[in-house]
């Protein structure tokens, strides 16, 4: 992984651093049907396609005997010493070798980071947003917080943001439960806490505008179709299954685009979107995707402050 030696050597210890007629009035409306919808369903910056690529930064953060590939029989009282390797690859191999993949076809990802991961891993945080990517909040552990008090929830999640302040510099303002799992009162703990936009909902395939508190917020959406955890490794699927049905999943959307707004949500784990074949795969995808016109990747931040400043953005 020659560029990142060269990145590492570059930056030294990773320091933070408009009175017609009714019938003109028809024939107006006619010659500008298409014109309009056009306008109204790209992108603000004239993108057909946005891509938003996810690599979740967990490994390091799991609890003991977390879930793995292996079989889950481990008796009480003893720790899955192999699935602790198996997280360990995460942020030993996984996250370095996507980097430079990302490096490589020129895209900028957002990752969501557990706290306790970020702790563990300092220097591989840092390098994530000093090579450019976003930095978004994932809980401080592997907790369910949709069981958690309003308290303990707001501080669950202000401790994980305060870790990725602390080692990176970066102000997260986007948010992803574990397993998307937020609770009644997350929403309104994430607006009080300055975030932007959150990922947990499969509802649409655009971003869109809630009210929260009486205020603007943003729901950059998720997808389980073309994620690794779900497909890789939940449904033992090759790389050759993953890339097709990504593939189709781009095919269809980017059609839709012509005449709406569209995004496409991918997203890869360290341990899993890490691995060499996943890698090769990854490469594929996205040099395939980047020969197709008007197509852009993005990083969640930066299309959640494109929706919130563009008024044909869908409200709920």
């Amino acid at each position: 992984m020659s560029s990142r030696r060269n990145f590492i050597k570059q930056i030294g210890v990773l320091g933070v651093a408009g009175m017609v007629t009714p019938a003109d009035m028809i024939s107006k409306i006619s010659k500008n049907k298409i014109m309009n919808t056009t306008q109204k369903t790209k992108w603000a910056d004239g993108s057909r396609l946005v891509v938003s690529v996810s690599m979740q930064f967990e490994a390091g953060g799991q609890p003991d005997n977390a879930e793995s590939p292996f079989p889950q029989n481990i008796q009480k009282g003893f720790v899955d010493l192999p699935a602790a390797t198996w997280y360990e690859y995460g942020y030993k191999e996984g996250i370095p070798r996507m980097l430079d993949n990302w490096d490589k076809h020129g895209i900028k990802v957002t990752s969501h980071m557990v706290g306790t991961a970020v702790l563990k891993n300092p220097a591989l945080a840092k390098e994530i947003v000093q090579r450019g990517h976003e930095a978004a909040a994932h809980g401080m552990s592997w907790r369910a917080q949709y069981t958690m008090s309003y308290e303990e929830e707001k501080r669950f999640i202000k401790e994980g943001v305060d870790a990725i302040k602390q080692v990176t510099g970066f102000d997260a303002i986007g948010y992803n439960a574990n397993w998307l799992r937020r609770g009644k009162n997350t929403l309104d703990i994430l607006q009080e806490l300055g975030f932007k936009y959150h990922i947990d909902d499969l509802s649409r395939d655009e971003p869109f505008i809630i009210q929260v508190k009486n205020k603007d917020f943003v729901i950059v959406p998720y997808t389980l179709r073309c994620n690794d955890i779900m497909l890789i490794e939940g449904k033992n699927f090759s790389t050759d299954q993953f890339m097709n049905q990504v593939k189709m999943e781009f095919d269809q959307l980017y059609a839709e685009s012509e005449t709406q707004r569209r995004q496409m949500s991918i997203s890869f784990h360290d341990r899993i979107g890490g691995t060499p074949q996943m890698v090769q795969a990854a490469a594929q995808i996205i040099g395939y995707m980047q020969k197709h016109q008007g197509v852009t990747f993005k990083r969640k931040d930066e299309i959640a402050a494109m929706v919130l400043h563009d008024k044909t953005t869908i409200r709920e």
